[in-house]
Order: structure tokens, then sequence, then C-alpha cells
């Protein structure tokens, strides 16, 4: 007997260890044999998929990697799930929990059967609590947060909590929903939406609530108050009312009626006050064969907006249907049509198209015939004529716009002119710094700021955040800004156009370092840039390397080329508003320059150096402004009228608003050796500092001026522009005999020394020298022409005895009082003391005579200059400084001549 009891325990004890190692078994292979039995309850198509075997520790049941599956689309997926029983209730804790709303079009259809009724929902929930720390559904991930469900005694209790999204709800068990407190912050706002209030449930989900009240109020940067929301039904009938808190006004008026399945919103009414302009219009509404789980819907409505702007009232009607929205997919064409006149501009649409897909990821089609126009004032400065955007084909979608993208713009600008463009691309899911777009632009206009007309044409691709001008050719007939001309200036790319964007917003936790990139090559090309004093650059070429971080933020280097002159470096940046830049020419030939010397001037360059350096600024309401340092160095020279040699020129200047600033902290100098016209002038100096053109307030003035010449020495004191008291031309040791060999009269001839002091005006009305003086230096000689002399003296007794004192003549004294006026009427007043020698025998005896002279002169100078090699270029300098009248040279009076008092006194 004993036998047979151990016998019987072995049994039993092989039994346990049997029933232990099968339950064992079974419990570590739970991820491979659950899935397959739990999905005889579940849906077709769908399974449940553990990652690992779950545990038990300290009486909770640890689930590792629960995910619930669609076809391939992972619908719901838990992280560390925990069941527990705690005071009799289970339990279910959860760390996150992801729901990707995208896999519901993988559930399969399901078949028709009973509703669902509330009250089977209840019964279903076990007495406990779930409990999620972060709840996450796609595409909604910012309302994600906290959700605590617990039921217990028949009473469900909600609450979510989260950054943008709070909620806290109770369902009875007589179906009575009281929402307590519901706060939604809204896609793209700041100030969140609250709501609440209690509804009672219908019986089954095929049903809407047979009554209700719900509150909410919104928040909106439009409003100066809240906003309230009031929704009110009692069985099949009710109203929604939108209104400013505080106001009897409401702002939308909704009443609808539900009659089967068929929800009807009928003559509804609404207005917008707070826009740029009063809004208003009526709203028709019907939803009707929903489907049990309200995921099919067919709308028909009809809303209209009544506005009134400068082209008087006008409507736009929004058509839509009768077609079909739902959760999983939808079919609604609709039609935009219509104008809307805003305060300075005018909108017209005809847009038909239609949605489909999911009502909360739809895509938007717009079918053939879709264009949209705008014209009139957006602002003061411009005017818009045309503009037009043709959208047939455009597809929009939450990824993007696709399809053809065109644009046709015919406008106006108070400053930039008018002018036409157009552009058309195709895009591909194409968002700013997202997707795909590649475009053709090309246009017209007129540029009224630097007087020409341009046109422009290229390719290029905005691809996520890089734009790319592939190819860009603009150009000019001409440009005409201050000084200078351009003519035919065309634009033209060396390297493409490239613009590294920062990435967008949802792109940068990817690329949080992504750096932003502009750099490109260009090239301006010019066949001739004219001045207006009459040089010109020949064909040049300007060849610049852009580097920046954007199109308003970016660096150049480069160099212009006209050759013979250049290459001049250019260095420089653009920051949004204002250009600035630095030029750098390098030493070279003076003779490469001849081209920038109007031919007027009959100027030949022959020798020297120059170099220069410049900076620059541009930008609007400024204007151009430019400065630097131009320096000449052993420059030479051949003149119409002779040469010069030894040049030395320094010109520091600034530039604006086609004022010349010349010297700014030091004068301009101008120093030459040598100068070789009717005379011979040496040791040539002269500095210049002021404003041209001059004004009151910002003169300019030239001092420092002097020449050593006819072995004397002429200076000049400072000379004021505008002149308010006369410069002194003054006149030191001017050797007379120097002076008539370069005149070469051949009626006289003097020799001997002078000085003088000559007021010299510039901007007088009438007086060019006023009351100028000349002195001897010394004794002064005159010789009469015999020929000349023997003319003279052909006449009466007293014109050959006059003529034969004054044959030769030795000259103690002599002063003349010279004046001149603007018409080149030369006056002079000498008073002449000198003894004349004449043969009284055959002996050659001489007779000394003393002569007094008082003389008076009158002659116009300019008809003077026409016999002399240097008239015509003095006469036209003069006339062009001291607005010498037209008809002067042919209305001056004629030279005359005038003894007023001879005294002759005869010693033996």
């Amino acid at each position: 007997m004993r036998n047979g009891l151990k016998k019987s325990a072995q049994i039993f004890l092989s039994i346990v260890v049997i029933l232990a190692l099968l339950v064992w078994g079974l419990w570590k292979t739970v991820p491979r044999w659950l899935p397959p039995l739990a999905g005889h309850w579940l849906p077709k198509g769908t399974q449940l998929t553990l990652s690992g075997a779950p545990h038990w520790s300290e009486g909770v049941l640890q689930l590792q990697g629960l995910r619930y599956s669609a076809g391939e689309c992972a619908l719901a997926t838990a992280e560390n799930a925990r069941l527990s029983k705690e005071d009799g209730r289970w339990a279910l804790n959860i760390d996150a929990l992801k729901v990707d709303t995208a896999c519901l079009v993988q559930l399969p259809k399901s078949d028709a059967s009973a509703p669902l009724s509330v009250a089977d929902l209840q019964h279903l929930l076990p007495e406990g609590r779930v409990n999620v720390t972060q709840l996450s559904v796609t595409p909604w991930q910012r309302y994600a947060g906290q959700v605590q469900l617990s039921s217990e005694g028949g009473v469900q209790h909600l609450t979510v909590s989260g950054d943008a999204l709070k909620l806290d709800s109770v369902l009875g068990a007589d179906r009575t929903l009281a929402i307590h407190s519901f706060s939604l912050v809204p896609p793209g706002g700041e100030q969140p939406v609250t709501l609440s209030g209690k509804l009672l449930l219908p019986a089954t989900f095929d049903q809407l609530p047979g009554s209700g009240e719900l509150h909410a109020e919104i928040q909106t940067a439009q409003v100066p108050s809240p906003l309230d929301i009031l929704l009110s039904w009692q069985a099949t009938e009710g109203q929604l009312t939108l209104s400013e808190k505080g106001s009897d006004k409401p702002l939308a008026m909704l009443p609808w009626k539900l009659n089967g399945n068929a929800l009807q919103i009928s003559q509804g009414q609404w207005r917008w006050p707070y826009a740029a302009q009063p809004l208003a219009g009526g709203v028709n509404l019907t939803l009707s064969d929903w489907s049990p789980a309200f995921d099919q819907t067919t709308i028909t409505a009809r809303l209209n907006v009544l506005t009134q702007g400068h082209n008087g009232k006008a409507n736009v009607v929004l058509s839509m249907g009768p077609g079909r929205i739902g959760l999983l997919d939808s079919n609604l064409g609709f039609r935009l049509t219509g104008q809307a006149n805003l305060q300075a501009t005018s909108l017209s649409a005809s847009l038909p198209g239609e949605l489909s897909g999911s009502v909360l990821n739809p895509t938007l089609l717009l079918r053939s015939g879709s264009l949209l126009r705008a014209w009139g004032n957006p602002t003061p400065e411009l005017t818009i004529s045309d503009a037009r955007w043709p959208l047939a084909g455009v597809k929009v979608s939450a990824q993007g716009v696709s399809g053809p993208l065109q644009a046709i713009l015919k406008a106006s600008h108070r400053f930039w002119g008018k002018f036409d463009l157009h552009l058309s691309g195709k895009s591909q899911e194409f968002w700013p710094d997202a997707g795909q777009w590649d475009f053709n632009y090309w246009g017209n206009g007129h540029l009224p700021p630097l007087s020409g007309r341009w046109d422009m044409s290229g390719k290029g691709q905005w691809h996520d955040n890089l734009i790319s001008i592939n190819s860009l050719s603009t150009g000019f007939d001409r440009l005409h800004y201050g000084l200078v001309d351009v003519e035919a200036p065309r634009l033209t790319l060396d390297k493409p156009l490239v613009w590294q964007r920062p990435p967008a917003a949802r792109f940068k936790p990817q690329y949080p370092d992504l750096p932003t990139i502009f750099k490109g090559d260009i090239k301006l090309v010019a066949k001739k840039i004219a001045f207006t004093n009459g040089g010109y650059l020949p064909p040049a070429t300007l060849e610049l390397q852009l580097n920046g971080s954007s199109p308003d933020r970016f660096g150049m280097r480069g160099m212009l080329d006209a050759k013979p002159i250049g290459p001049i470096r250019l260095n420089g940046r653009w920051d949004g508003e204002r250009l600035r830049g630095e030029a750098w020419w390098p030493k070279q030939l003076l003779t490469s320059f001849q081209t920038l010397l109007t031919p007027d001037l009959n100027i030949k360059l022959r020798e020297g150096s120059f170099y220069a350096q410049s900076a620059f600024s541009a930008a609007r309401g400024q204007g151009f402004v430019a400065g630097g340092h131009w320096v000449v160095k052993n420059g030479g020279l051949w003149m119409k009228d002779g040469d010069l040699s030894g040049l030395d020129f320094s010109l520091p200047y600034r530039l604006q608003d086609s004022v010349w600033q010349l010297g700014v902290k030091k004068p301009v100098t101008l120093r030459i050796g040598e100068l070789n016209n009717l005379v011979a002038m040496k040791n040539i100096t002269a500095d210049l500092q002021g404003h041209y053109p001059w004004s009151e307030d910002k003169p300019l003035t030239l001092t420092n001026l002097g020449v050593d010449m006819l072995r004397g020495h002429l200076s000049l004191s400072a000379l004021r522009m505008p002149q308010h008291d006369a410069a002194v031309l003054k006149l030191e040791k001017i050797n007379l005999s120097e002076l008539f060999t370069a005149l070469k009269p051949k009626q006289l001839a003097m020799s001997g020394v002078i000085y003088g002091e000559l007021p010299l005006f510039v901007e007088n009305p009438k007086w060019i020298i006023q009351n100028g003086w000349i002195k001897n230096d010394g004794g002064l000689t005159l010789r009469l022409d015999p020929q000349f002399a023997d003319a003279m003296a052909s006449g009466n007794f007293a014109n050959k005895m006059v003529v034969s004192l004054l044959r030769y003549m030795e000259i103690s004294r002599s002063d003349a009082q010279v004046s001149l006026d603007n018409l080149g009427v030369l006056t002079m007043a000498a008073k002449v003391d000198g003894v004349n020698y004449t043969d009284t025998t055959h002996g050659g005896d001489k007779e000394k005579r003393e002569i007094v002279l008082n003389y008076t002169h009158q002659e116009n100078i300019y008809q003077l200059w026409r016999s002399l090699r240097f008239g015509d270029n003095l006469q036209d300098w003069l006339q062009q400084q001291v607005s010498l009248p037209a008809n002067a040279l042919s209305k001056g009076p004629a030279s005359t001549g005038q003894k007023e008092e001879q005294t002759v006194r005869k010693e033996q």
C-alpha cells in the first residue's frame, strides 16, 4: 500500500510538472498565439501584435509593445501598458498611445447591423479606470496630452489635459452628457475656444441628441471683445447664434431644422463689421443621407458675400453640391463666382472645382475655366490695371499645391513706372520651402528714374528651401541717371543665382544648423557709357560675384573693364535698403582716358599716369552718392593752340544729387610745369574747394591762382562763387616787349615793365573789370611802325605834328585806369609823361620834347580777340562764364581813339 501511495504521488507530481511546463510555455509564447486567437473577434484585415512576452510583477500584468494594425498600417501603438486591479476595480495604465487616423482607410467596411446604443457602450465598460500619460493622434499632434477615463456605477468621467486641449465631461446613466469645461487652441491661434453645456444623448448613435444647449466663448484679435456662441435645440429644430459679448446685434444667426436624415439651414444671415470694410451675406445649407457612423454625408450649400468698394457694390457666391463629404472619402463639386469690391481694389473669380478625400485632409481640384483677377490701387503708389491667375488644373492639399502655376501682372508704380510681368510654371506638392516648383518668367516695362525701357526673361526653380535662378537676361535700351547715360546695358548670369533659405519650421528639428546661402555670378555689358560733358567710356563689362545669406543681405566682388581703361576692382554690399561699395583704379597711362574728354576741348593726351579710388552708396530717397580721390601725375597733352607738360592734379571729391563737393578735407590742387599757348606760362598753381554747381550756402572758392609769364608773375586773390567782392588780378613785372612779341601787332611796339591790379567780377550784372589800374615799373618805350605813322601823318599839319611826337617816345610815367563791361567794351583812361627826340639838323642833332598825354581809349575786346590766335577759345569761355549777350560782338562800340588834351612843350 505504501508503494501504491508512493507511485500515485509520483504520477501526480509528474502531471503538475507537465502542467507547469505547459503553462510556462504558453505564457512565453503569448506573442505568437495571442494575435491569431484575438483575430477571431477582431474585424477582418486587422490584427493585434505584441513585441514581447507579458510578465507579472507585484500584482501588475505588463504588456510590452502592444500594437493594433489595419493592413500594413499601425492604427494604434501602446507603450508600456500595465493592467492591474485596485480596490476591486480594473486599472489600465499606458505611458504613450499613438493613433494614426490615416490608417482608418485600411479598415474593412462594416456590415449592416443593429446600431450601437449608449447603454450598450456603458455596459461594455468595466468598473475601473484607464490612464494614458500621453495620447497623440495624427495629424493633430499639437493636441496631445494626458487622458483619464473612469467608469463607476454606470457613470463615466473623461478628462483630457494638454497644452492646446483640455476637457472635463461626465456621462450619466440617464444619457445626460455634461461638459463642465472644454478648451481648445485653434490651429494658428493663441487664444483658446472654451465651451460648456449639457445635452441629452440619443438611445443609439444613429440619432442626434434630442435636446440641449451649449455655450462657447472664443477670443480673437479681430474682435475687441470675446465672442459668445450659443447652440440650442429641442427635438428637430434649433438655432446657432454668434455674437460679441455685450452686444445685442448678433454676428450670425443660423436657424436649422432636422427632417429625417436631412439637416437644413435656411435663410441664415451673417455679418462681419471688423474687416477693412463691413461684410455681410446669407447662408443656405443642407446636410443629408449620412451613414450610421456619420462618415458619409451629402451636402448642398450656397453662401454669398456682399461688398462695397471703389467700384460700387458687388456680390460673390459660393455654391457647393450636391455632393458627398465623409471622414474617409468625399466627392463635392463647388463653384465660386462673382466680384468683390474692396476699398482700393476689386477681385473677380470664376472657380469651378471639386473637393475629394477625407474631410480631415481634403484635396481641392480646380477645373477648366478657373480664373482669378484683380485690379485697382492697393497702395497710393501702385496701380494694378490687370492681374490674372489662371488656375485650371491646380490641385491643393495638405501636402502642397500641384499642377500649373501661372500669373500675369500689368501695373504701374509712381516711382518704378509701368511694367508687364508673366510667370508660368509647374508645381508638385509645393508649399514655400517644401516641394517642387519649376518656372519660367518674362516681362518688360519702363523705368522713369533711369529714363529707360527694360525687358527680362529667364528660368528658375524652387525645390524645398532652395531657390535657383538658372538663367536670366534683362536689359535696357538706355539708362540715364544724373551725369551718366548708358547705352543698351544687359544683365546676364555667368553662374546660377542660388538662395538656400532657412528650413521651414517643420524641418528645423531635422536640420537645426543648415546655413542660409545666397550666391551667383552676374555680368553687365554696356555698349557705351556717355557723360554729359561729351566724354564716354568704350564698351564696358562689369562682372560681379555675389555671396551672402539672402537677396537683402549679400556682398559682392568684381571687375569693371572698359579697354583700354581698367580693369577697375569693385567691392560692395547690399543690406536690403542701401547699396554700398568701393572701387579702385590701378595706376595706368593717362592716355587711356582720352575718350573721357569731350571733343570740343580739342585736347590730346600725351603722357602721364592716373590712379583713383572711390566709394559709393545708392538708396531710394537718397539717390546716388559717391566720394573718392583722383590723381594725375606728370601729365602732358596737346591743345589746339599749344601744349602742356608737368601736370600734377589731385581731386578729392564727393558727388550727391548731381552736386560735386570739390576738395572735401583738402582743396583740389592743380600744378602745371609749363603751358605754351599764345605765350609761355610756367609754374601754374591753383587750389579749388567748395561745391559745383555752387549756391549761397555751398560756395566754391578758387585760391592760390598764380602763373609766371611775360618775365613776370600774375596772381589772383581768392575768388568766391557766388561772388560778393571782386577778386583782384595782380600783375607783377610784366614785360611789355614779351607781350607785344606774342601779340605781334604791326602798328606799334612797346618795351619795359608794368604792374597793376584789376578787380575781377564773374557774376556782376554789368562789370568784368571795374576801376582797375596799370602803372609802369621803370621806363617804357613806344615805337610806331613807320608805314603806319606815315599813313597817320598824311593828313593836315596837326596830324603830322602829333604823329611826329609819337613815332618814338620814352615814357617815364604811365598811369592807366581800366574798366571792362559785360558787352566787351574796354574803357581806358591813361595819363602818360614822356619825352620825344626829333632830328633838328642834317647833322643829326636831337631835339628833346616833353610830352604830357591824357588819353581815353574805348574798344570792344571781343572784336579785337577775333584777330588773335587765342581769341575764339577765350571768347567762348567768357561767353559761358560771364553770360555774354548773344549780340555783344555785333553791337559793341567800334574802336575809337580820342585825344582829349595834348600839350607839347618845346625846349631848345
